[in-house]
């Protein structure tokens, strides 16, 4: 395959992704409350409603479904010929699908999981999709030797699954960050392979464009006060599909391209003076556009790691439990880390199509600086807001609408009874409780 695909078709395929699991989504939630897949309120989660928790379905059948238009597709097809990568992706993103199924239903161990994450990883590493070089400032182009590729492919599933996993604490968090994330991505390898320095039979940039169709079709039902979660199913299918695409962007870039000059006009950034920042980016981009979710992870490993706890033990010290506590809203806290998904996004594309480069990122890091002390530190936030929404406490649950004259803990899916029982209402089997609350 030599020429670049159309990105018309891109668009087709995000709508075709975006409408199926927008569509998907309902029968998921009418089936999960028939059989009791639903996340029963307690003391370690935000959330204070029996919700329906079968989203994870929704975006799976979403992505087959996308996966077999996309392989009909004239333009696209070429990219499911001749290669087993299509085929991994599938059967990885199965076995980590049926890992969120079991936790959703039975609370897995730690290392259960890690092993079923492993599992995943390394079917995808067999089928092709993995690294394969990546970029190191001052050290130039680092060939991955066949003794360390397997284990950094498992290490990044691991590390990307899990990070998606502990940002799905606030109702259409992760969604939306791995929306942006996703499309940006998109953006970031389909201009790669534009000027030349992505083969374009790489499937990277469709899988992040299906990764953010699923989400803005799951958003609508996901966002605050939402009618259904997507689990540790569609959390830990998320994080995959972005560990792969990032992997398929990041560590396939062409080695004949990192030398020279690429390109001419705003194309040609790379070739003039942001040409040593734009090859920096296959490595740092993964980083950047999904800063919200492996911040959040490398905090909770800093603060479980000093307080001697094990890293799967939760608590309510995430970003957005701090966010809450500063006194912003569910719905704010969300939109503030959308935002920051956006700036740091941005902040990885600018280089692209902006030939000044090199004089603009130190401001540019300043200026993200200065937004972030400025969201989250308390008490700037406290003077710019004297009246909260509402307020997480550190010991305890936070009313999904505090805002609300007269709110109750437990409202429409649940009522609360003596010593905090829950009782479920009407129409919600109470045979099964699952475990949902992220770590």
């Amino acid at each position: 395959m030599s020429s670049v695909v159309p990105l018309n078709w891109y668009a087709v395929v995000l709508a075709v992704a975006a409408v199926s699991a927008w569509v998907l989504t309902f029968p998921a939630r009418r089936i999960a409350v028939q059989i009791g897949y639903v996340a029963q309120p307690d003391d370690r989660k935000v959330h204070q409603r029996v919700t329906p928790e079968a989203g994870g379905a929704a975006m799976f059948v979403a992505m087959l479904v996308t996966w077999a238009v996309a392989a009909s597709i004239p333009g696209l097809s070429p990219l499911f010929r001749g290669s087993s990568e299509p085929l991994g992706l599938i059967l990885g993103a199965a076995a980590i699908f049926v890992v969120g199924i079991i936790d959703d239903f039975r609370d897995m161990s730690a290392p259960a999981k890690v092993a079923g994450e492993v599992l995943a990883a390394t079917i995808l590493y067999f089928l092709g999709v993995t690294w394969f070089q990546f970029k190191v400032p001052l050290a130039g182009l680092v060939q991955l030797s066949p003794e360390w590729t397997p284990l950094l492919t498992a290490l990044w599933v691991i590390a990307i699954t899990n990070a998606v996993n502990l940002i799905d604490g606030l109702d259409g968090l992760a969604a939306g960050v791995v929306a942006i994330a996703s499309g940006a991505l998109a953006v970031y390898g389909l201009h790669l392979q534009h000027l030349g320095n992505l083969p374009t039979d790489n499937i990277g940039p469709l899988i992040a464009v299906v990764t953010c169709g699923i989400c803005l079709g799951f958003l609508p039902h996901n966002f605050h006060p939402a009618k259904i979660f997507m689990g540790d199913a569609g959390a830990l299918l998320l994080g995959l599909l972005m560990a792969a695409s990032t992997m398929l962007i990041g560590g396939r870039s062409s080695a004949a391209a990192v030398g020279g000059a690429v390109g001419t006009g705003v194309g040609g950034v790379a070739g003039r003076s942001g040409q040593t920042y734009f090859f920096f980016a296959p490595l740092f981009i993964p980083f950047f556009i999904l800063g919200v979710p492996i911040v959040d992870m490398a905090f909770a490993f800093v603060r479980r790691t000093a307080n001697r706890t094990g890293f799967s033990t939760p608590d309510k010290s995430h970003l957005h439990h701090r966010l809450l506590r500063l006194g912003h809203g569910h719905r704010r806290s969300v939109l503030i880390l959308w935002a920051w998904t956006v700036l740091l996004s941005g902040f990885i594309l600018f280089p692209l199509y902006i030939s000044s480069v090199n004089a603009i990122i130190p401001f540019g890091a300043l200026a993200l600086g200065v937004v972030l002390y400025t969201l989250f530190h308390p008490s700037l936030r406290r003077q710019a807001e004297p009246e909260v929404e509402g307020e997480l406490p550190a010991d305890g649950p936070v009313d999904n609408e505090p805002d609300r004259p007269g709110a109750t803990p437990v409202q429409a899916g649940g009522v609360m009874a003596e010593a905090g029982e829950v009782t479920p209402a009407a129409g919600i089997p109470a045979r099964r409780a699952f475990p949902t609350g992220k770590l």
